[in-house]
């Protein structure tokens, strides 16, 4: 279904009973809601969530903003590289707004929030900025932002840039799989046939990378959001892999140390992906981390 958000059109996918204790997804950059596997979502359900996904803003079935132009990225980032403000169509506050307004258009006062990556640093400024919404936060494999941090390996950085070498959506597929085979987990290899039939259907659905490079250039406008962390009382679970290349794990180590009473779970051979051989954990860990909202 859609709903208007301050005028913004979002996509929502809304799973389990209406009564349950409502948990809301938020994916990363240029994901669609149906990156958060079926296999996952009944899962949480079997735990006792009603489990909302959504597009975020300029992605999948959501409104896009195409009307702010394609940036240009490499200019954007030679100004986050010179510590120079870096002009975006809109903020990851925006995008946190956003994933309240889900909420609101769905009369729920409050829910669990879990981000993966891009989605986690929206998660952060939820978790900040309305404290009151928030029962229990889940931040997976995601970042302050803080450049004392180690950066992505080079070759990550290139392929995150790279254009497919086609138009259709196989070409397309198969670029989103080498990308997805570089940042993967290395020790949780998904059957390769499986893999490409599910980003081929995603790509179908919906492909905007322009779309993806303006959620990038909200990313390198955010900066540092250390300060907001000092600001999250709720219980929190940081879930990291140690494989990452994308976010390297030291982001996570330092999301413990700087939220208050935060748990890690820090996964041997995961990288910057949703393995299906780690959805039960994850699902436990949510779950968990749930049970300490008091």
């Amino acid at each position: 279904m859609r709903v208007s958000v301050r005028g913004v059109g979002i996509e929502v996918d809304d799973q389990g009973p209406a009564s349950a204790d409502p948990l809301l997804l938020i994916m990363g950059l240029g994901m669609q809601l149906t990156a958060w596997p079926d296999e996952l979502v009944q899962l949480l359900v079997s735990r006792g969530f009603r489990v909302i996904r959504f597009d975020n803003r300029d992605i999948g079935l959501s409104q896009s903003f195409d009307d702010h132009g394609v940036p240009n990225l490499l200019l954007a980032m030679l100004r986050h590289t010179m510590h120079l403000p870096v002009p975006s169509a809109y903020s990851l506050r925006d995008m946190a707004d956003d994933a309240i307004g889900v909420l609101d258009a769905l009369n729920l006062p409050r829910a669990h929030v879990c981000g993966a990556s891009m989605g986690g640093m929206i998660a952060q400024h939820i978790a900040a900025a309305h404290p009151a919404r928030v029962k229990s936060l889940t931040l997976m494999m995601t970042t302050t932002g803080a450049r004392r941090l180690p950066q992505p390996r080079l070759e990550v950085r290139r392929a995150m840039v790279a254009r497919p070498d086609g138009h259709g959506p196989e070409a397309v597929a198969r670029h989103l799989q080498g990308l997805l085979e570089l940042i993967g987990s290395p020790a949780y290899r998904d059957d390769p046939a499986r893999v490409q039939a599910r980003l081929l259907a995603s790509v179908q659905r919906s492909y905007r990378p322009a779309g993806t490079a303006r959620q990038l250039l909200a990313i390198a406008a955010d900066g540092d959001r250390t300060p907001l962390l000092a600001r999250i009382a709720v219980p929190t679970r940081i879930i990291h892999g140690e494989a990452d290349p994308l976010i390297p794990v030291a982001a996570g180590h330092d999301l413990v140390r700087r939220i208050g009473g935060a748990q890690g779970d820090f996964i041997a051979g995961m990288g910057h992906d949703l393995p299906s051989q780690l959805l039960e954990r994850f699902a436990d860990g949510m779950r968990d981390n749930a049970r300490r909202f008091a």
